[in-house]
Formats: C-alpha cells, sequence, structure tokens
C-alpha cells in the first residue's frame, strides 16, 4: 500500500514541477533568464540551450544582457531568439546581445493570466488522475488479498489528502503567477 502512496506522490511532484517549469517560459513584464529556458541555439552543428553557450545577465529590471562565450555564435543567439514565441527583439554590438523587455499591455497581461489558469487547471486534472489511478491500484491489491479493505479505506483517504495538499500547491503558484504578470 505505501508503495502505491508513494509511487503516486511522485508524480503528483512532477506535475507540480512541470507547471512551474512551464511558467518559467510565460514572459512577464519583468526581465528573466527563466525565459531562455527553451531556446536552442544551433551551435557547431547542434542545439544546444542558450545558457550553455552564453551568459544569461540582468542589469535593470527591464533589461537582459546576454553575452556569448563564441563571438561567431552572436548572429545564431539572435536568431534563436527572434524564431521564439517570445516576441522579443534583441539587438547586439558585435559582443553582447541586448533585449528591453516592453511592458506588457493590459490586455497581453490578462491572455498571459489565462494561459496560466489552463495550465494549472490542466496540472489539477493529472493529479486528480493520478489519484483515481492510485485508487484502482488499491483496489486491484483488495482483489488479490495482497490488502485488507481497512487498508484499502486507508490507502485511499491518504491519497485524497494528497491530492488537496498538491491542488492547493498548484493553486498557489498560479497565484503567484498571476500577481508576477499583473504587476506593472
Amino acid at each position: 500500500m505505501h508503495d502505491v502512496i508513494s509511487s503516486n506522490e511522485e508524480r503528483m511532484k512532477k506535475s507540480v514541477a512541470s507547471l512551474k517549469e512551464g511558467y518559467a517560459a510565460i514572459r512577464t513584464g519583468r526581465a528573466s533568464a527563466a525565459l531562455f529556458d527553451r531556446i536552442r541555439v544551433d551551435a557547431y552543428g547542434e542545439k544546444s540551450p542558450l545558457n550553455q553557450v552564453a551568459t544569461i545577465s540582468i542589469p535593470e529590471a527591464r533589461l537582459i544582457v546576454i553575452q556569448p562565450w563564441d563571438k561567431n555564435l552572436i548572429v545564431e543567439i539572435e536568431k534563436a531568439i527572434r524564431s521564439s514565441e517570445l516576441s522579443l527583439n534583441p539587438s547586439n554590438d558585435g559582443k553582447v546581445i541586448r533585449i528591453s523587455i516592453p511592458p506588457l499591455t493590459e490586455e497581453r497581461r490578462k491572455e498571459l493570466v489565462k494561459q496560466a489558469k489552463a495550465q494549472a487547471e490542466q496540472a489539477k486534472v493529472s493529479v486528480r488522475n493520478i489519484r483515481r489511478d492510485g485508487n484502482e491500484e488499491l483496489k486491484k491489491l483488495l482483489k488479490e488479498t495482497k490488502i485488507t479493505e481497512d487498508d484499502e479505506s486507508k490507502g485511499e483517504t491518504e491519497l485524497q489528502k494528497l491530492t488537496d495538499n498538491y491542488v492547493d500547491q498548484i493553486s498557489k503558484v498560479l497565484e503567484e503567477k498571476e500577481k508576477e504578470i499583473m504587476e506593472v
């Protein structure tokens, strides 16, 4: 029974982690190196994560400076940023790439909040599906007489507590992201 609980809790943790990872790619009005986590650059014949070919720094709240370790990659980095879904306009001086983060319009903020809510809802559904899978595993163990009815009942209660906990965590993560997006 404890194996069922712990393996399902692990899956629930991954759902929350996945949501946080997805949120890192949602642009807010503030500069963040996490925006570039998903950007891959053509470097030396293969696609490399941007943070493995350059240093990303944030000298001001709305400015990002990217310094390639190899100056020959500056054009490839710029191209990768332009072709991403971030809608950013990089400029370079031959040594570094500067990206100024424009403030978001009210309309765009609302759109991003809607997107964040949809991702949170997806994560909650995922957690609930994991609970359902766990309950089915417990029923199967009961049917195979590997656990008692009391164990099954305790297991279901435990899974429900975990589900409630992770659904709350998801709501808190969403709330933080909403505040970040709506911040002017």
